[in-house]
Order: C-alpha cells, then structure tokens, then sequence
C-alpha cells in the first residue's frame, strides 16, 4: 500500500531543491542543485529558464531514487518559488524567448520612476496591494515585449506565455497541458487585482500586455493537474510563493501572526486575515493564500540584504571564513561601541524602498575592531526587520507578542537574541526549519486528503528555543536612534 509522502519542489533564486516529507512533515529525503546566476550590466538579474527546470528536475530524479522512496509513495507534488521572477515563452514551441528576468533586477527601475511621476501610484495600489517598484513582474513583462525582436507580434497573435516559476515548473512537469499559477504569486506581478481575484484589464492597459499572454490563476491547494513524466502519474496540488508558502509552513494562519524568513534578505509577512490591509507606511500588502475559496490575506516587507551583510563580511573583507563564524566574532565584544552598518547594498526595501541607497558603516573610531564590524552587521539585519514590524503595526493596529523566524541566519542565537532585545517580545525558532518546502508540502496535503483541516496540521508545529527580551531599554532606544540617523545617510546615494 502506497504511503502519503509529499514531494516539494522548492525552486529558490540560486539553488533548485526537491524534498521528501512524510505525513507528519518529517524530512526523508532531500537534493540541491546550484544553476548559474547571469548579470548582463550593471543591475541586471538573469537567469536561464532551462537551467531552472534542468536543476529542478536533476533534483527531482534525485530524492526519487532514494532507496527509501518509491515514485508510487509519492501522493501530491507542491510547488513553492522565488517569486516576481519573469519568463516569457512561445507557446508553439515551449521555449523561452529571453532569459527570466530576476526580482532582483533593476533595469526598469527608471521606467517605474516614470509611473510614479505620472500618478499611478494610489491606482495600483488600490487594485493591486504594491508599490510601483521594478521588483515586481509587469515591469519586466514590458520590457520583454519592448525590447525582444517580434515579442509584441507574437504576444498579439496569442503566442506568447508569461509565468512567475511555478508556472513554468507545472508547464514543464505536465509537458505543456496545464498552465496556471495560484493567488499568491499572482498577486506579486502588480497587473493582479486582489479583490476580485483576476487580471486587471486597466493595468494590463497600462503596461501594455495582452491578457492571452496569462496562466489562468487558481487557489493555492488544488489538484492543478497530473505530471506524466515518472512511473506513475503523480497530482500537483499546492502552490504558493516562497514567502507565504514560509508563513503556512510556520503555521501563522490565524490573524496577527508573524514570521520572518532570515535568507539572503529579510522577509517578514504578517496575516491580516479575511481582508487585506492597504498600507500607510510603504509594506505590500498581499495574498497569503486561498483553501477552500476562502482567501487570507498578509502585510509584507522585504530586507533586500539580510544573510547577504553576512557573506559580504565573508567574501568581500574576508573578516570569517565561514557565514557562521560571525556569532563567535561578534561575541568577543558586549556591544558595537556606537558603530552602525546600514547594509543597503542594493538599495533599501521596506518601508523606504529606496533603491539609490547605498551600504555605509558610520561611527568608527580608533578602538573600532573586526569584532564591532561584526555584532553591528548583526544589528543591522536586526534593525532592518524592527523597521517594518514597526510599520506594520502601525498599519495593522497590532502589537507584535510573538516573531517566528526560520531560514539559514536563524540558526544565529546572537542574532536572534538582539532581535528579541530590540523588539521586546519573543522570538521562536521552531524545530523544523524547513518551513518554505514544508508550507507547499502542507497546501498540496490539504488538496488531496492527507490533511482533514488546518488545525490537524497546527499540532506539527514544535519549537526549538525561545529568545526572551533582555535588554537596558535606554540603550536600545539610543541603537534605534544612531540607526536612523545612519539610514538618513545612506538613502539617495547614488543620485547625483
């Protein structure tokens, strides 16, 4: 008798992995695959829609030939995906017409300076919970088809797909039969109206992009479709974007909780239940999910540079030579001794979203040693994320009692420990960090009955260690404060 494993396919901005979960959401299997990362000029982000499948299905074939799984064990497949990320391809022959466009990317960033001049910001806001910013898909959609020979005529002729990554990964996995994508990374693409759940036929107006060119978008755990491409058919029955696929495998499902996703940047979402907050104070707000046609909301805000301060302090100054050296670094001294680093090294996200920012260390004396360089960059990832829980609260009319973290820094106890000194509240790391393929894995269990209801899988939910507040409160307001005033001096950098 076949048993109920789920197969999770978390496809990430610099590395594809495939993970086994039981029922229970035990890991039994896992593979990883790097695939090359593309930076054509200067703020350019690409990378090759062939080299995202090959390393996902390389890891797929992977964790199947375990000797402790057999394909027909496997019960549903779930997808989570770096978000924003665009790929354009012909729908005759399957094959791309450019490279994906990364969310990192900054090419458009002057054309979205030009939508903002023009007053569009409330309207798309309005419709779609975002701010114009080129981190988003419709920018990049535009420019494909601004920019690629003949992509206009195609996409005229309705011969042109665009999908975010789990749409390309369910095209590829069904051979071109299904092409969908779900709530959750629709509405990342800034032409997806949040209320009424469809293409807005305005903004697709406005970005000139035909609406045959779209997946059609469907809730976050259903049965999409079957993959043929194993011994057995399998069901593809979850889907949700990285980050909110993080806030369901965290189990923050009931209103006012929050997670943050210590990764290369900082993601921190905040479930605001059955209607979506509009933020005052520059956060997204966004679709967390859909089950049973019931859709939940959740305010968002992005730290463009989290675990990346920490390889920088690796690769560029050559201060560690591993990213987990920096706790012992940073633990020969009590604290920064007034030195602030501000890692806006690709601009600043939420809630300034400032991309001419630039990273600055500020206060360094004659007695400033690699130790306070270290324990400040700590504080500044840490100051980062107090920002937006700050606007979000503001926001939400919410007072934050409990942070749930999870992702590679938060195995950081320092870390964490600041965190919880500045917010003055509790911080919870769970035992299963594996919350972005778990959160998948959870949708796509859901979908095909593994999972009666949400609360039989709340009960999964355990918890590793408690960071508890600590911490002279005078001398935290006095960090917050030099933390500001090093901000104010690190935005519009670059701007002549």
């Amino acid at each position: 008798m076949a048993r109920d494993y789920i197969l999770a396919l978390d496809q990430g901005t610099t590395s594809s992995r495939s993970i086994v979960f039981d029922a229970s959401g035990n890991r039994l299997s896992v593979a990883q695959q790097d695939f090359e990362q593309i930076f054509p000029k200067n703020g350019w982000v690409e990378h090759n829609p062939s080299a995202i499948w090959e390393s996902q299905l390389s890891t797929i074939n992977k964790v199947l030939s375990s000797k402790e799984i057999d394909v027909n064990d496997i019960a549903a497949i779930g997808i989570t995906n770096q978000r924003e990320t665009t790929i354009v391809w012909n729908k005759q022959t399957g094959e791309p017409i450019y490279n994906a466009i990364v969310w990192q990317d900054r090419r458009t960033a002057s054309w979205c300076d030009e939508l903002k001049a023009k007053g569009y910001e409330e309207l798309i806001q309005e419709k779609t919970g975002l701010i114009i910013d080129a981190y988003f898909s419709a920018s990049k959609i535009k420019w494909i088809l601004d920019n690629i020979p003949e992509a206009k005529t195609l996409a005229k002729d309705d011969k042109l797909c665009f999908g975010t990554v789990d749409t390309w990964l369910i095209y590829k996995l069904t051979q071109g039969k299904v092409y969908v994508t779900d709530v959750s990374n629709a509405s990342r693409t800034m032409i997806f109206n949040i209320h009424n759940l469809e293409w807005d036929k305005e903004l697709l107006e406005l970005f000139e992009i035909p609406e045959s060119m779209l997946p059609e978008v469907k809730s976050s755990s259903e049965i999409y479709g079957q993959t043929k491409l194993f011994d057995c058919d399998i069901p593809i029955a979850g889907i949700a974007g990285d980050q909110q696929a993080a806030l369901f495998g965290q189990l923050c499902t009931k209103k006012g909780m929050v997670k943050n996703t210590y990764g290369t940047g900082c993601f921190l979402l905040m479930n605001t239940g059955k209607k979506p907050v509009m933020s005052q104070n520059q956060l997204l707000t966004t679709i967390a999910w859909q089950i049973n046609g019931k859709t939940q909301y959740a305010l968002e805000g992005s730290v463009f540079v989290g675990g990346a301060a920490v390889q920088w302090l690796r690769d560029g100054l050559d201060l560690i030579d591993n990213a987990k050296d920096i706790e012992a670094l940073a633990n020969q001294v009590e604290d920064s001794d007034g030195l602030i680093v501000v890692p806006a090294f690709t601009g600043l996200g939420a809630p300034y979203w400032d991309p001419y920012a630039r990273g600055s260390i500020l206060g360094i004396s004659r007695g400033t040693t690699k130790s306070h360089i270290a324990r400040a960059t700590l504080e500044g990832i840490a100051l980062q994320v107090y920002d937006i829980v700050k606007a979000m609260e503001n926001d939400s009319n919410m007072h934050l009692k409990e942070l749930r973290v999870d992702g590679g820094a938060s195995a950081n106890d320092l870390l964490l420990q600041i965190q919880s000194d500045i917010f003055e509240c509790n911080v919870v790391r769970p035992t299963n960090l594996e919350t972005t393929a778990l959160g998948a894995a959870y949708l796509a269990g859901l979908a095909v009955g593994i999972y009666k209801n949400k609360r039989e899988i709340r009960r999964q939910w355990q918890k590793d260690k408690t960071f508890l507040p600590n911490t002279n409160t005078q001398k935290q307001l006095q960090l917050i404060s030099q933390w500001h005033k090093a901000v104010k001096r690190s935005k519009n950098w670059t701007v002549e």
